[in-house]
């Protein structure tokens, strides 16, 4: 199971650690953090305590309410679980109570510096969570941006997905990963793609090289991620294998569990692959807003007779 730190959270968000320096190295497997509610009232049957816990506004008021007996009831009951951390955001004061609490649970207690509110703090740690302990796997390939769409071009060695990368990138198009892509499962019908840190920007070129593209083509030529809509195969030529039907049968290819729509493209000198991944990511597009040309034609023949 893929994990962070609390120590993490704390260099990413810049949070103020109040307690629990020591208790930095506390491993985070869960990627959605948690508001206590119910919980302040007596109610933990569903208390997720391996989460991130946030108290924000509505939290501190409403302990800063409660008399001192109360007060310490109703924290004494949710810091006895021992969460990962607990984060204090929109700018609250007086948690001397709440520090004594941690300080004698071990639980790290921040702070957020920015004057944000809670809502929005929670987007961005959520976010962050969420991709960083996604499950994931590395595959060979190419990934790219195309018309705001990711595109994931396979194939084997040699077969020029590099090149067909190249002439997209010249058209205006976004690379995203050469050589390994890396993708990531953020739900169950989201796929990821994205980098390995160590080729990011590179494209590598047979007979040319190794290509910084921001370098050479500027910061629109790179983008660190993308959401994966088709997953491309580029393949030799095979005599007599392609047909010209009006619409293929769909096909799938499954990543983690999730389906990616498949397309193979046959390679053979003149054709320009590049302009076919592009009428297929905007074809892809027509489909996702309920339109066929298939269809379309159909119906105009029908209207003919």
């Amino acid at each position: 199971m893929k994990s962070l730190t609390v120590e993490n959270l704390v260099q990413i968000f810049s949070l103020n650690v109040l307690t629990g320096e020591n208790q930095l190295h506390k491993l985070i497997t869960q990627p959605r953090s948690h508001r206590p509610g119910l919980e302040f009232v007596g109610h933990f049957d569903f208390f997720p305590t391996e989460r991130v816990q946030i108290l924000g506004r509505k939290e501190i008021t409403y302990l800063h309410k409660l008399s001192i007996k109360e007060r310490k009831l109703r924290i004494g009951n949710i810091v006895k679980y021992r969460p990962p951390c607990f984060i204090v955001t929109a700018g609250q004061e007086g948690l001397t109570y709440l520090t004594q609490y941690c300080i004698e649970e071990e639980i790290p207690l921040l702070c957020t510096n920015e004057l944000q509110s809670t809502s929005e703090f929670i987007l961005k740690l959520d976010n962050y969570m969420v991709k960083t302990l996604a499950p994931e796997t590395a595959i060979h390939g190419v990934c790219l941006n195309v018309y705001g769409m990711g595109i994931l071009i396979r194939g084997k060695s040699g077969v020029g997905k590099s090149e067909t990368a190249h002439t997209l990138i010249g058209r205006g198009h976004r690379l995203v990963a050469d050589d390994i892509v890396v993708l990531k499962k953020l739900s169950p019908r989201t796929i990821l793609g994205t980098h390995d840190v160590k080729t990011k920007e590179f494209l590598s070129l047979r007979s040319i090289g190794l290509l910084n593209v921001v370098r050479l083509y500027g910061r629109k030529a790179f983008q660190d991620e993308t959401r994966i809509a088709i997953d491309i195969e580029l393949t030799t030529w095979q005599k007599d294998t392609l047909n010209n039907e009006l619409e293929h049968e769909s096909k799938f290819t499954e990543y983690m569990g999730v389906q990616i729509p498949h397309i193979e493209i046959q390679l053979q000198p003149g054709r320009d692959v590049a302009g076919l991944i592009e009428a297929a990511a905007n074809n892809w597009l027509l489909k996702q807003q309920g339109y066929s040309a298939a269809e379309e034609f159909m119906k105009r023949l029908e209207a003919e007779f």
